[in-house]
């Protein structure tokens, strides 16, 4: 795929050339890593909701939801372009390597938004739209513009944009939200910071150099361990709360129980982690942990929630 840029200034004003951006650069725009918890956390969320949605919509629903996300990364990699450049971690951006201009992925971006919320509201419910823009609005204008270059505590704030995904699949399919769907989101919330600041620790020299205040930054390692240690603790017992709640059996509270076990000692680790360690492996093991745990108990309830249904259908039989 190539794309047709005006480029004033070299070789005459008005020129056009052809810029390098291929199908893979526009893809990466979307951050499909973080894409991928996205729609898995909104799958959730659709499939726990009591009630029913056709089959067909609640495929629209979570391709909707997929493209809102994949619109919020490209809006954000257009406006950390600048930052992007200096760090390590994002210098082979599509945008800051050059393959993208800033033009195109906000255009991008732009275009992803509209047709997601639009398509969603059309199909589903305007409830669930509504939440998806506003999702998409908080992570690229509240965090991105405001609170990520702002406040040591931007991750905590601007990472509930992260946490909607499963509560907009709950209203695709309730069309409205409701203490468990406030649970789904509560976990997430909690995990954020936890996850993140793990990242900052070991890229601290990254976040330095582009002037970006992360927490490890501004108040310092033993801060950070400890704040990383108090969300993973919240994290935990969230994680459990579905088993209070109803939403899941006890069986899933035994598994989301272990797992935040070890989603505390893992920060328990970092905590102990002396200050200036350069290898930083615990805070490197945390934050690949933290990944796997939170598919794990979206996972989990997913199984839970599909065992049950099951044993509801024999027992009716009987």
């Amino acid at each position: 795929m190539a794309v047709i840029d005006t480029i004033e200034g070299l070789g005459g004003e008005g020129e056009l050339r052809l810029s390098e951006a291929g199908a893979s650069d526009f893809f990466a725009l979307l951050k499909p890593r973080v894409m991928s918890l996205v729609v898995f956390t909104a799958f959730a969320g659709l499939v726990l909701a009591p009630g029913h949605i056709h089959p067909v919509l609640g495929a629209i629903a979570i391709l909707c939801i997929a493209v809102g996300a994949g619109a919020s990364g490209a809006l954000n990699m257009w406006y950390d372009a600048d930052i992007d450049a200096v760090m390590t971690r994002t210098a082979n951006r599509p945008i800051p390597a050059g393959r993208i201009a800033p033009e195109e992925a906000l255009a991008f971006g732009l275009v992803l938004s509209a047709f997601s919320v639009t398509i969603l509201g059309l199909t589903v419910n305007w409830l669930s739209a509504g939440l998806l823009a506003f999702t998409i609005f908080f992570y690229a204008v509240v965090y991105t513009m405001w609170l990520k270059r702002s406040t040591p505590q931007n991750i905590v704030i601007g990472g509930a944009s992260g946490a909607f995904p499963p509560m907009i699949g709950w209203a695709c399919v309730t069309g409205g939200v409701s203490l468990d769907s406030i649970v789904l989101f509560l976990i997430i919330f909690f995990w954020t910071p936890a996850h993140f600041w793990a990242l900052a620790l070991f890229k601290m020299r990254d976040y330095g150099s582009v002037g970006v205040p992360m927490l490890p930054n501004v108040s310092g390692e033993a801060v950070t361990k400890r704040q990383i240690a108090l969300y993973a603790v919240l994290t935990a017992v969230c994680g459990v709360v579905p088993t209070l709640t109803g939403l899941a059996s006890l069986g899933y509270g035994i598994v989301a129980a272990m797992l935040g076990l070890v989603f505390v000692l893992c920060s328990i680790a970092v905590w102990r982690m002396p200050d200036g360690d350069v290898k930083m492996l615990p805070a490197k093991k945390l934050f690949a942990f933290s990944i796997v745990y939170l598919f794990a108990i979206f996972s989990a309830l997913l199984v839970d929630h599909y065992a049950l249904t099951i044993m509801s259908l024999f027992g009716g039989a009987v």
